[in-house]
């Protein structure tokens, strides 16, 4: 069969470049069958085939190049499709229609230009080695890791999204992080002069330096560290490795060399069907300039690669007219978005900026004169945002009649975009340009699990941006045809949490196994389900984690009730209510911590953190900890974690209650409740809010006639301002109040969702739940109560219950077979306390030092 089809191939096809917008077109051309037509040659100057440059960052955090690459690799093993990697073209002979490497000579009938970008260096005097790194491929990545070996400080010339995605990974290798850039602001190109300041704040509060509008001059040996940067106004700044990502040049010596016409700001200059010059040879992806554009995002060379496919195998195309550029991404873990007109540069355009200085949020929302169409938009802090006002932006929905509602917090009327809303042309995905319509016509083919969809339409595996508005299309889609919407826990409960958490509670059922015959399916579960049936169970009846019935359901640090460390060992988190804490107990602290040489820092929930303790020296430390009338402070676990308090009334003239004692009398009344999420409170003695309650799970503020109460807030990856729930209440109705809306939460929400999450999620939003909890409107006041009267009544302290269990202490062995220290755990010294030694300290600790 491959023989027959080998003679009826009649051309040749070169593809110069495996990246990700070159493999996209290989792909293309193979689904719409080239290879019948086409003996395809792909050339690629790295040695691994095309991989995942969206995702790039995510090889300093254990992804591999096998794990980031590109499709499967048999895609390349098909008759007539020849990949030849660690191969760069040297030269274009358009005379003869051949390309030229070290192997010799290929001749072309058609060839596809997908060269990329290069990382632009400015010429600077000393950028030399590790003062001169570029963030672009696997190698370069390489050479970053390599030079971060023995080093403190790293620099990242440029604050543009490279720039910042390059910071990111130079603080994972563990280095003080700066970020040196030209313009006046980050992200110049992308946000506003207010976005641009959001975003600073928000990554200073990360501990990246950030200095702006800085040119740097030369580059000299340092005296504290490597190198020196000198800067045009004399200021310096010593680094041990420097990382230019001062934007991208197109990658077209190649096409220079051919005779190509070249813009003037680089780029092969293409037609709307990406033709150069030559109308035998394309160009697709960042190395092509259209009407003097080059357009540095995956899903413009997408477009392009689609395009050129379809002209090679006859198939209709649709004329390449520039793309939309806008973007979202997490920086450092901040969100940032930008649509459109960020800049509100079209004439008449006026502006809506939603700021909040308190939590780092900024938006803004740029609409036509008219106010009718949004034109652009800028976010930072806050990306729950983008997927609605893109839709607006694209397809040009009629705006609502007070558009600063579509940037105000939910709380106060979020105009959120249903999926009925939008069009049937509404890109959904840009990366494999899906729309809604074609959506619809998978479900109404029979298409009904997400899965199915992202294969056949490949939406939502690009940038994976498009995830949460792909899923909700989706479901729509099948709800309007009366198709049930599975929500289903995992493959072995057709049932969602909240129903498992019905079943358990009204069944009685106290096992998994019993659960799983009953209600499932399969004999042994799964990483969703058991974790999740865990903690419902938990939640139910409050019995210790470490009970032989539940252990195996448990992640790593539930199993061992404290959290792993990166090199292995674990921390101890002991209790500490409200910050309160004795002299004799800080000093028994202080007697652990010595004793067990272990790594001591107070936490931002006023407790105290002691790492570095192995697995066999846990059941010491906590016997000696407990001893000392310490208990387990949960730190592991999906529970209370803190209640944090100011002095309040008993010591600061200003309070008006006593934060101190409520906080003590919250922290022990929930200390044992297992919920869906971790759960954190903060109680403050009066209205200057020195707890921070407003940014907690429940956040409780004194007033002159009782207390404040608010509800559904938390700091973290996405920061969310806790709601004014119930004013001026007496200590009873406050505490009634919490055990309702926190059973509340625990029997309604989804695996892993935090309260706000949950509480954005409830029809009919915060006047709802005060239905529900203050006016009991569905008559489950009582029995919520009694629920968590229930879960108070069977508190114990698990680390306590696993002390006085031989057969649960028998887990706290780092090895089956001998007890003992684990010797490739090694630590070294700084600023008085060990931390664990990086891969490259490790080369330099003598086999006998500093092994525990």
């Amino acid at each position: 069969m491959s023989g027959n089809v080998a003679s009826i191939r009649s051309a040749t096809l070169v593809v110069i470049g495996n990246g990700m917008v070159g493999h996209h077109c290989v792909e293309q051309l193979v689904e719409l069958g080239a290879l019948s037509r086409y003996e395809i040659h792909v050339f690629g100057e790295e040695r691994q085939r095309a991989y995942d440059r969206v995702h790039l960052s995510e090889y300093f955090a254990g992804r591999d190049a096998e794990s980031l690459a590109l499709g499967v690799a048999e895609l390349y093993q098909q008759p007539g499709l020849h990949l030849h990697l660690d191969t760069p073209v040297l030269e274009i002979d358009r005379q003869r229609k051949e390309v030229v490497t070290r192997d010799g000579r290929t001749r072309y009938d058609q060839l596809i230009l997908a060269t990329g970008s290069f990382p632009f260096v400015p010429p600077i005097t000393g950028a030399e080695g590790t003062s001169r790194l570029v963030y672009r491929t696997l190698e370069d990545l390489d050479a970053i890791r390599q030079a971060a070996e023995g080093a403190r400080c790293g620099v990242v010339v440029g604050g543009g999204l490279l720039g910042l995605e390059a910071a990111n990974a130079l603080k994972s290798l563990g280095l003080q992080a700066h970020v040196v850039e030209f313009a006046p602001r980050l992200m110049p190109v992308q946000l506003d002069e207010q976005g641009g300041a959001a975003l600073r704040a928000q990554i200073e509060a990360l501990g990246v330096g950030v200095h702006l509008s800085r040119a740097t001059t030369a580059i000299t040996p340092g005296e504290s560290c490597r190198w020196r940067m000198q800067f045009a106004d004399g200021e310096h700044l010593e680094t041990d490795l420097v990382v230019f990502s001062a934007g991208i040049r197109p990658q077209d010596a190649l096409a220079r060399q051919a005779g190509l016409h070249i813009a003037e700001r680089g780029g092969v200059v293409v037609d709307e069907y990406c033709r150069s010059n030559d109308a035998d040879i394309y160009a697709i992806g960042e190395c092509a300039s259209w009407n003097g554009s080059v357009f540095g995002l995956v899903a413009p060379g997408y477009r392009m690669a689609r395009s050129v496919a379809a002209q090679l195998t006859d198939q209709p195309c649709e004329p390449f007219t520039g793309a939309d550029m806008s973007t979202k991404l997490k920086l450092l873990g901040v969100d940032v978005g930008s649509i459109g007109d960020a800049h509100g540069v079209t004439p008449g355009s006026r502006s809506y900026r939603f700021i909040d200085e308190l939590s780092g949020s900024y938006r803004r929302l740029v609409v036509s004169a008219d106010g009718k169409q949004v034109l652009g938009a800028v976010l930072v802090g806050d990306n729950s945002y983008y997927d609605t006002l893109l839709q607006y932006a694209l397809n040009g929905i009629r705006l609502p009649k007070d558009p600063s509602s579509l940037i105000l917090p939910q709380s106060e009327g979020v105009v959120a975009l249903g999926a009925e809303a939008l069009p049937d042309a509404a890109i959904i995905c840009s990366c494999h340009n899906v729309s809604k319509g074609a959506v619809c016509c998978q479900v109404a083919d029979g298409v009904t699990e997400l899965g199915a969809l992202k294969a056949i339409t490949r939406a939502g595996t690009g940038c994976g941006g498009c995830s949460a508005l792909l899923k909700q299309v989706f479901e729509h889609e099948l709800s309007a045809r009366g198709i049930a919407v599975d929500k289903s826990l995992c493959e072995h409960f057709a049932h969602t949490r909240q129903e498992l958490y019905g079943i358990v509670r009204v069944e009685g059922i106290t096992r998994f196994e019993e659960l799983l015959e009953r209600h499932g399916r399969g004999s042994i579960g799964c990483d969703i389900c058991k974790p999740a049936v865990g903690s419902i169970l938990a939640s139910c009846w409050n019995e210790p984690v470490m009970d032989p019935a539940l252990v195996p359901l448990q992640d790593t640090n539930d199993t061992f009730m404290a959290n792993m460390q990166k090199n292995g060992t674990y921390s101890v988190v002991p209790r500490i209510a409200g910050g309160e804490i004795t002299p004799d107990k800080l000093i028994v602290l202080g007697e652990v911590a010595r004793k067990y040489d272990l790594y001591t820092k107070i936490t931002g929930g006023q407790r105290i953190d002691l790492f570095g303790a192995q697995l066999h020296e846990l059941p010491a430390i906590w016997g000696e900890l407990i001893a000392a009338g310490f208990e387990t402070g949960h730190a592991y676990g999906k529970s209370l974690r803190t209640v944090k308090s100011c002095v309040g009334s008993t010591w600061c003239r200003y309070g008006v209650q006593d934060s101190v004692g409520m906080a003590l009398h919250l922290e022990h009344r929930y200390k044992g409740l297992r919920a869906p999420h971790k759960i954190k409170f903060g109680v403050s003695g009066c209205t200057r809010e020195c707890a921070e309650a407003q940014s907690k799970d429940i956040g409780v503020i004194a007033t002159d006639s009782g207390w404040n109460l608010y509800v559904a807030g938390n700091g973290g990856m996405r920061p969310r301002h806790a709601e004014l729930f119930a004013t001026d209440l007496d200590d009873q109705t406050l505490v009634r109040y919490i055990d309702r809306f926190l059973m509340f939460y625990v029997r309604t929400a989804d695996r892993l969702q935090r309260t706000s999450v949950w509480r954005e999620s409830l029809d009919g939003g915060l006047d709802y739940l005060k239905q529900v909890i203050i006016d009991d409107s569905l008559g489950l006041a009582a029995e919520l109560e009694a629920q968590m009267q229930l879960v108070i009544d069977r508190y114990e302290c698990e680390w306590a219950n696993a002390l006085q269990d031989p057969e649960k202490l028998k887990r706290f062995r780092t090895f089956v077979n001998a007890a003992g220290a684990d010797p490739d755990i090694r630590f070294v010294t700084e600023r008085g306390q060990r931390r664990p030694a990086t891969p490259s300290e490790l080369t330099l600790i003598p086999a006998t030092e500093e092994v525990l």
